[in-house]
């Protein structure tokens, strides 16, 4: 997906904060579940990949559903990344989540700087408060756009602000 992503220019980097134990952890994919993978894989042109890296019943994840419901409806190029690109847990238990630490924190930054310099993307979408303050950290060379996360109660107002963002109206409606 870098690959394919550099060969282009890129809209925008969206940013989360880390990935979560029912999406990320099970797809290696930043805001991406199990039902998502293939359309991920097939926005870069790689749907030889689009096979699932895991086995057993599919499992969804609210956030990659309402993020992917309103990509479905966009043709630009968006890259999709995480401020610390792992899935951070309790120790012991892979099944939760937790935020990432400082030390995580600071290697995820340096990871996604290089990742603007490779993508040099028109913008970063910075998809909840924690995204955002990572994002003003790092750069001053890209603009940065904030808009609300969509879990606890923001799906609506982060559907408002992308439909207004790229200037369509569309609504993924309640997901769940």
């Amino acid at each position: 997906m870098l690959c394919r992503a550099s060969e282009e220019p890129v809209d925008a980097i969206w940013i989360g904060r880390d990935l979560g134990y029912r999406g990320g952890r099970r797809t290696g994919l930043a805001l991406t579940d199990d039902f998502h993978i293939g359309q991920h894989a097939r926005r870069w042109n790689l749907d030889q990949a689009a096979e699932r890296p895991t086995i057993g019943r599919a499992v969804g994840e609210r956030t990659a559903a309402v993020i992917w419901g309103m990509l479905e409806h966009i043709d630009a190029r968006i890259f999709l990344w995480n401020v610390f690109p792992l899935h951070p847990h309790e120790s012991g238990d892979p099944f939760s989540n937790r935020q990432h630490n400082a030390r995580e924190r600071r290697a995820g930054e340096e990871l996604l700087q290089q990742l603007i310099a490779m993508l040099r993307p028109s913008r970063i979408v910075a998809i909840g408060n924690d995204a955002a303050a990572a994002a003003q950290r790092i750069t001053n060379s890209v603009p940065v756009i904030s808009v609300r996360h969509p879990s606890y109660g923001g799906q609506t107002q982060f559907q408002k602000q992308i439909s207004e963002l790229y200037g369509r109206s569309m609504s993924t409606g309640s997901l769940f």
